[in-house]
């Protein structure tokens, strides 16, 4: 959009003098995530770090690759996942973090890169059905989710032994926007770049 196209230009924010800043794109399967951390790291200028493209990245190097039940890739995909972060960060770039992981998994990965680097947290929010009916979508119409466990996780929503209302956000003290993705984004992009720009200290927490 031209807006957005000129605000990419004129006002993406500064990278600090000591840190780079790590954006994290958070919430549950089916909210938006992906698609608007490449959009958050398209504006900034920055790499995004997509868990889910560093897994289907591993099964193309995996024939036979079974995601269902136990998937023996998902603790390899962890591990990438924080490794290359880890490199992204000790060397000073600012880059955008995204996955599905609850807390359990962010807090302990994320509580290294405290004193490394300006942290800022994005909550991906939209009414459950609108979440299943994405994840229901996209497993029929892209064929990179079969790396996924998008049929098991499909089966469970359908059994009622899963919604992503049991999700468990990221519990660390941190600057974080909550963005709706139901019907484009709430706060837009430009209000989102403008927040992860904010200097440390200066956001609330989290905000809406």
């Amino acid at each position: 959009m031209p807006n957005e196209r000129v605000y990419a230009i004129a006002e993406v924010p500064q990278c600090s003098m000591t840190v780079p800043t790590l954006t994290v794109v958070s919430g549950p399967p089916g909210t938006g995530k992906t698609t608007l951390a490449h959009k958050i790291a398209q504006v900034v200028g920055c790499p995004a770090i997509i868990r889910d493209e560093i897994k289907q990245g591993m099964v193309l190097a995996a024939p036979g690759h079974d995601p269902s039940g136990d998937d023996p890739l998902n603790l390899p995909t962890l591990d990438a996942f924080f490794g290359v972060l880890t490199v992204l960060v000790k060397a000073g770039v600012t880059s955008v973090a995204e996955a599905a992981f609850q807390d359990r998994l962010w807090r302990p990965n994320l509580q290294p890169f405290v004193a490394l680097a300006d942290i800022r947290v994005i909550r991906c929010t939209v009414e459950a059905a609108v979440a299943h009916d994405r994840i229901a979508s996209r497993a029929d119409l892209d064929i990179r989710r079969a790396a996924h466990g998008d049929a098991d996780l499909l089966k469970a929503v359908a059994a009622g032994q899963h919604t992503i209302d049991s999700w468990v956000p990221i519990a660390m003290d941190l600057p974080t926007l909550i963005v709706d993705t139901s019907d484009g984004y709430h706060p837009a992009i430009p209000d989102i770049v403008k927040f992860i720009g904010q200097p440390a200290g200066a956001t609330a927490h989290p905000t809406t």
